[in-house]
């Protein structure tokens, strides 16, 4: 097994941890050394049972940290390069790896190249940078992601952006992260993913390199665009509306699929991250030891989104202003928390014991024994190990789950 194959990491969003403010003008907030506060929690993370921080945007930006003004930077809102890799230092002393969040389908259009190729012509240096149509009557018009103006698209089909991308991730690399998820992937053509993982794995064969793909053939997606890894939008998907309209047929049909896409590469599976409200609040507090539960005893390198451990909910909604509930800060320390969310955090400490007691589940295949509208048991097995698993929503406000070995032992159960 590999280094990630025993992950299961705690993904913070830092700008919104650490209290940074999101929307201009900045003012007086606009540089501080918030990304330190991160090291406060790194025991927290432990405690909690994770081994892994895959971090939010950190890099320079103009507001929420995907419309990005300088990838080789440390946002000053966070703090600068060396707070930054104090805490990289923090985290290996713990035995923590780390993820960075890499965005190469856009940057913002207040990007200080992009201002330069616009002013200086479709002949200058950068210009091969930027999917740019210097044909629009209206004059030379940057392309845009998914019709967010802010937002500039690279040219993809271009060396230069290629290139832009390979150093940007063998810089970071080399600084100390571990891994990389890949924004927006679906977005970007599979050829400028070849082209870019293919020299950064040749340089550090270990690192781990995960796309984030919502939708598509995630098999040929893995094939052809060399990803390690890609987030497995299905699994959450039917996870939390199998849950909430009560219909356990629809979680059977994923778990079929899931099981093919394990034989093709280990999906990052999750019930909660930064862009979709929170599992607390799309099936109930009481809900979410189900929702867990499955992802703890189902195959793929799991993520627990910084607040759901602890019962956090938040809507988000399409609107400025509309992932805050879901981006909320943290106090300083990990003891000024609420003792409310304390079964939930326990509930999450046993799942993810199981799971470390029974590292074979990564690669666990699943097979459904009974399933009605309201209940379904499962098996999970690899390499010669399995687990039962028996979930059941019969009483709405209590919610049964129950994981057993084949002989029956409880290994879980509430």
């Amino acid at each position: 097994m590999s280094w990630i194959d025993h992950m299961v990491w705690w993904h913070v969003y830092p700008l919104g941890m650490c209290g940074a403010p999101i929307r201009p003008p900045f003012g007086a907030d606009a540089s501080a050394h918030r990304i330190t506060m991160l090291e406060n929690w790194l025991d927290y993370l432990i405690e909690l049972g994770a081994n892994g921080l895959l971090l939010g945007p950190i890099f320079q930006s103009t507001s929420h940290g995907y419309d990005i003004l300088d990838h080789f930077a440390v946002d000053p809102r966070l703090g600068d390069e060396a707070d930054f890799d104090h805490l990289i230092a923090a985290c290996h002393e713990r035995g923590i790896r780390v993820a960075c969040d890499g965005v190469f389908s856009h940057v913002s259009s207040q990007h200080p190249l992009v201002s330069e190729v616009l002013a200086a012509g479709p002949d200058s240096e950068h210009a091969e940078l930027f999917d740019i149509d210097w044909e629009d009557p209206a004059g030379p018009t940057p392309r845009v992601f998914e019709g967010h103006g802010e937002l500039v698209r690279l040219n993809h089909a271009g060396a230069q952006a290629r290139t832009y991308a390979t150093d940007v991730m063998t810089y970071w690399l080399e600084r100390g992260i571990d891994a990389w998820r890949l924004d927006a992937a679906y977005s970007v053509p599979s050829d400028f993913w070849r082209d870019v993982i293919d020299p950064v794995r040749a340089r550090f064969p270990e690192a781990w390199l995960m796309g984030e793909v919502i939708h598509g053939d995630y098999t040929d997606m893995i094939e052809q665009c060399h990803f390690d890894s890609l987030t497995q939008y299905e699994l959450w998907k039917a996870i939390w509306s199998s849950i909430s309209d009560r219909n356990f047929f629809e979680l059977q049909w994923c778990l079929d699929r899931h099981n093919h896409f394990l034989d093709s590469f280990t999906p990052q599976t999750f019930i909660g991250n930064h862009d979709v409200t929170r599992i607390a609040s799309q099936i109930g507090s009481q809900h979410v030891g189900v929702a867990l539960a499955i992802v703890m005893t189902v195959g793929g390198i799991p993520s627990i989104y910084y607040g759901d451990e602890q019962g956090y909910t938040g809507i988000k909604t399409e609107e400025l202003g509309g992932d805050d509930q879901v981006r909320p800060s943290f106090p300083d320390l990990p003891d000024h928390l609420s003792n409310l969310g304390e079964s939930v955090f326990q509930t999450h400490q046993a799942l993810i014991a199981l799971r470390r007691q029974h590292p074979w589940l990564v690669h666990a295949r699943t097979q459904v024994c009974e399933v009605t509208n309201e209940q379904l048991s499962y098996r999970s097995s690899a390499d010669g190990h399995t687990i039962c698993v028996f979930l059941d929503l019969h009483d709405s406000d209590a919610p049964h789950v129950t994981i057993t070995e084949p002989g029956g032992q409880i290994l879980f159960a509430f």
